[in-house]
């Protein structure tokens, strides 16, 4: 017994000397901060003139503070009624896993770009489809139209088939997982088990068709901190998630691991067979409980979610600085209606189909907020919601074995009042791995859905935090006593073992 405590001593010094040893990286961001300045970078909450455009001299306290990370200046930065969200978060350290500053984002795309422009397409569609059932994206003439504008764009990366956006992939995640079946995970449909409460996963409503800052002094105000009163939820009519609406909603008032923890125990429920490395999946007279047992896994799928988070802030303040999507469309209508002129926008946004249409049903060019106070009080790259979710997903990957087919699919019905059978095709094929990376795409996406967030916050938000649980899982196989391995498929396809 002490070989082996000292052996697992050993193990536990080698690895913090290891991490003292980590090169620091170079942070690189997209350039725009420069060449745009004070009209390409997160400004939200700060003194703005009255053609959407921040104060320089505030904005410069801004990056003065974020320059010295001192409270004193953090406290000199002049804001509205709503307070910046936690920016030092991300100068934290953890005594487990990668150091938030020590993990790469990739630089975001900038908003003269044809990517970002895509992007941007891609969120009015979004907004326009809002309360369109996802069961309907099928044959539903708006989604049609959505999908063929989205498959004429130079660059938009994006699920495709043969080189075009369907209908059935519109609006879906970047892995196979996320093509097979329903658009929603069963890990959002499912009844959770937990103890003896058997919770169904029906959810608060909100008015169909209500978006909001659709008009320009209402955006303006929101751009200088002004507090607006709260949306209106429906707790008494409460329906099962069927729309980007729904999804939508989910979001905007979410635990950020709630989606997460729920599919641990759905899964657990289920008795779903663990990872293969689990030391325990092939004892004859042990199992787990404190360690590679049910506590071990409920407390590690929500253990992650803060160094994300964590991690997120780090690139969100310090490194990128990318303005909300909302703030672009103020761009965009600024332009259009002759209050700015920025030639760096593309003319796929400007001459595209859905700023036409948005323009046609609200009388404005500014991009349909599905919150009444838009996004929050942070820059947009990368998504907390999505990093949260890829670090709580890896978790769960390497935990679970991901080629389990999980019985008996369920889809809601049009009303959303019931769950159905899932009689498609593809039913026997709703793995495990597939439906978690779906669950981390849905409640990314769903951020874009309702405005506050572009595709590629998520798309390399879960990466980011799927680096978080890679590094939290590591520090767990290296101080644990028992001979155990993390067996897992990234988010990019590839196989790894921990």
């Amino acid at each position: 017994m002490e070989d082996r405590c000292s052996l697992v001593r050993a193990s536990r010094l080698a690895a913090a000397d290891a991490a003292t040893r980590n090169p620091w990286p170079d942070h690189v961001n997209n350039g725009e901060e420069g060449d745009y300045p004070f009209v390409a970078n997160f400004s939200k909450g700060l003194p703005h003139d009255d053609t959407g455009e921040v104060v320089p001299e505030a904005y410069n306290l801004l990056l003065r503070a974020l320059t010295t990370g001192r409270a004193e200046d953090f406290e000199r930065v002049p804001v509205g009624e709503r307070k910046l969200v936690n920016p030092r978060a991300g100068l934290a350290f953890d005594l487990e896993g990668t150091d938030a500053q020590a993990l790469l984002m990739p630089a975001a795309p900038r908003v003269d770009s044809a990517r970002n422009s895509a992007e941007m397409v891609e969120l009015y569609w979004m907004a326009l489809c809002r309360d369109v059932p996802f069961t309907d994206f099928d044959t539903n003439p708006l989604a049609e139209q959505a999908a063929a504008e989205l498959s004429r764009l130079s660059d938009y990366r994006a699920p495709k088939e043969n080189g075009r956006v369907t209908p059935g992939l519109l609006f879906r995640g970047d892995t196979p997982g996320d093509r097979r079946g329903p658009y929603l995970s069963q890990f959002l449909l499912r009844d959770i088990q937990y103890g003896t409460l058997r919770i169904p996963q029906t959810h608060d409503t909100v008015r169909r068709n209500r978006d909001f800052l659709t008009k320009f002094d209402d955006w303006l105000a929101v751009q200088r901190g002004e507090r607006v009163a709260p949306i209106q939820r429906d707790h008494v009519n409460r329906r099962f998630l069927r729309t980007p609406r729904d999804m939508a909603n989910y979001v905007h008032f979410d635990a950020l691991y709630e989606a997460y923890l729920n599919a641990a125990l759905i899964l657990l429920g289920l008795d779903a067979p663990v990872d293969n490395g689990n030391p325990y999946r092939h004892s004859a007279n042990q199992e787990g409980f404190g360690t590679y047992g049910p506590p071990h896994v409920l407390t590690l799928v929500t253990e992650v979610a803060t160094r994300a988070l964590k991690a997120a802030w780090f690139q969100k303040w310090f490194v990128h600085r990318r303005p909300r999507p909302e703030a672009f469309g103020g761009r965009v209508h600024a332009h259009l209606t002759g209050l700015r002129d920025y030639d760096m926008i593309d003319i796929e946004v400007l001459d595209s189909t859905a700023l036409k249409l948005v323009h046609e049903r609200h009388g404005s060019f500014l991009l349909p907020q599905a919150f009444p106070e838009g996004s929050p009080m942070h820059p947009s790259y990368g998504s907390g919601h999505a990093t949260v979710a890829g670090a709580c997903v890896t978790v769960l990957k390497a935990w679970f074995d991901e080629s389990w087919t999980l019985p008996r699919a369920v889809v809601p019905n049009t009303s959303g009042t019931a769950l159905a059978p899932y009689e498609g095709a593809d039913a026997d094929k709703l793995t495990v791995g597939g439906e978690l990376d779906k669950v981390a795409a849905n409640i990314a996406s769903a951020r874009t859905m309702a405005g506050v967030h572009w595709r590629t916050d998520y798309s390399a938000a879960v990466r980011l935090g799927e680096a978080v649980a890679i590094g939290v899982l590591r520090d767990q196989v290296r101080v644990g006593h028992e001979d155990a391995s993390f067996g897992l498929t990234r988010f990019d396809g590839t196989r790894m073992t921990i």
